[in-house]
């Protein structure tokens, strides 16, 4: 038995040590230690405990090994890649799976710092009365945003791990390989050692077949590819033309018009989602996946979601969640633009195809911010639900560099205005610069509530791989020094993002 107590570490340690991090188990503990030069993973066993063979110190640090008392010695481990895939060995909690139908949320981190606010947020909406348990993914990244943030899916995984240990995270937890596009994308991520798959087959979707006239629709269909999708035309006419599908509450038909845009506008999107997926299982690991349809230009009918599900079903794909484009406007750092009422609608339709064909989660992508939103895809969705996150994080980290790193806030913010048009390319905003204040109009005090005006948080929350690009380093040596406050400031931010999906 270990012979010492958390108390008695925590005496010998002090402040130094990551209190929430520690593990006594198996007649030794680890747990993360703050040192000069950094964090490190600090194990106390005996000289021949089964932990010690399993890390390595390939740091040129003097700390590997201390005499410790009783027989046991203190060792030190760089918080590097390979240890973290050793950590995941030795708190198996740690290594992501699949997490099921529960309510889920993913926090995007492009910094790789704020894993222990959100564990801390998590645990905070957990222990609030009448709490229902949402299952969190907190390595998320689209390979768009590694690549900006010039990060491999092997960082994204690392970091948070690091991070969820830091901060006593002891749960199950998925790891979510978003924005998938490519066969070499899924490779990546499952050698990383993911488990939630995103596809995003956006480059296939052809809006055009929204508008489109029939002649053109004709020649869209028959230039879909029929072998591939083990089907033709006459095929597809027998399976839906006016049939009605009978849901919980309604029913759809899909008369000859509605099928034949459906299958313009989704038809190859469908192919290269079943060819992503066979690939996928191929790979040998337990998975999940996500569909993503929200990064289109036009919305989702709920004829168009029963069309997808049902022609994926017959091709044998198999999928966890599924985003389709909701009407309205879902665009970054702000929240919904558009009538609430309508939405509502438009999400019970889509949730009672998610139970028919099923069930499945609903996903709501770009969920940054999007408050007003929350509760009425909880309801619709009876709590079966997916809530994606990513930049939010990052904007709620530059709250705290206005704070307390003014002089770099400032620049950084200047940057991002000289950058914005540009690096609004491949997002959904509406930002202006005409209304956002310039940086020599703020006086210090207004800094960190600039972040609030909605132009502003727009501009700051796409120009991140720009900004970081050129303050990368001076803006997470900031964070590192003042990480306290950044983990509550993600805490409170991310507990009003939890919360109504734990009160189903």
């Amino acid at each position: 038995m270990f012979p010492f107590t958390a108390t008695d570490l925590q005496a010998q340690f002090g402040t130094d040590m990551y209190r929430d991090s520690l593990v006594i188990a198996n007649d030794a503990a680890l747990w993360l230690q703050r040192t000069p030069s950094g964090k490190y993973l600090t194990i106390a066993a005996p000289s021949n405990h089964a932990w010690l063979t399993q890390f390595s110190d390939q740091s040129q640090s003097s700390r590997s090994s201390q005499s410790f008392s009783d027989g046991y010695a203190l060792n030190f481990y760089p918080t590097n890649h390979a240890n973290a895939r050793s950590l995941m060995t030795a708190l198996p909690y740690l290594k992501p799976v699949p997490l099921g139908l529960a309510a889920s949320a993913g926090c995007g981190d492009r910094l790789g710092l704020a894993t222990p606010g959100h564990v801390q947020a998590f645990h905070a909406v957990a222990q609030q009365p009448g709490a229902h348990p949402i299952a969190a993914i907190f390595a998320q990244q689209s390979i768009r945003e590694m690549n900006r943030t010039h990060r491999s899916p092997d960082d994204v995984l690392c970091d948070a791990t690091w991070g969820a240990f830091e901060a006593g995270w002891s749960k199950p937890v998925g790891a979510d390989a978003d924005h998938l596009k490519t066969t070499e994308d899924i490779n990546a991520c499952v050698a990383a050692g993911y488990s939630f798959f995103t596809f995003d087959p956006g480059l296939f979707v052809d809006s055009e077949a929204d508008s489109a006239p029939p002649t053109i629709i004709q020649q869209k269909v028959a230039a879909l590819p029929w072998s591939e999708l083990a089907s033709s035309p006459e095929e597809m006419r027998q399976r839906y033309e006016n049939h009605v599908f009978e849901l919980e509450d309604r029913h759809i038909v899909l008369d000859a018009e509605s099928l034949w845009r459906a299958a313009a506008k989704y038809g190859k999107a469908i192919n290269h989602v079943a060819f992503m997926y066979r690939h996928l299982a191929s790979c040998g690991i337990p998975f999940e996946l996500e569909i993503s349809v929200d990064e289109t230009e036009t919305p989702t009918t709920h004829g168009e979601h029963l069309f997808i599900v049902s022609e994926l079903q017959r091709l044998g794909v198999h999928w966890i969640s599924l985003a389709p484009r909701y009407i309205g406007r879902f665009e970054k750092g702000v929240d919904y633009i558009g009538d609430l009422h309508a939405l509502q609608a438009d999400l019970a339709g889509h949730a009672a195809i998610a139970r028919a064909f099923g069930p499945y989660k609903l996903s709501l992508h770009s969920g940054s911010d999007k408050f007003s939103v929350y509760p009425l895809i909880v309801s619709a969705t009876r709590g079966v639900v997916h809530l994606k996150t990513a930049g939010t994080s990052y904007v709620e980290a530059l709250r705290v560099i206005a704070a307390v790193n003014i002089p770099l806030f400032r620049d950084l913010y200047a940057y991002a205005y000289e950058c914005y048009m540009t690096d609004r390319a491949s997002y959904h905003v509406s930002a202006e610069l005409s209304r956002v204040p310039p940086i020599d109009t703020l006086s210090d005090a207004q800094l960190p509530a600039v972040l609030d005006q909605f132009d502003t948080r727009q501009m700051l929350h796409v120009t991140f791989g720009s900004v970081l690009a050129r303050f990368g380093n001076d803006l997470q040596a900031s964070l590192r020094i003042h990480e306290e406050a950044y983990y509550t400031t993600i805490e409170q931010h991310f507990v009003k993002h939890l919360r109504p999906f734990a009160q189903v």
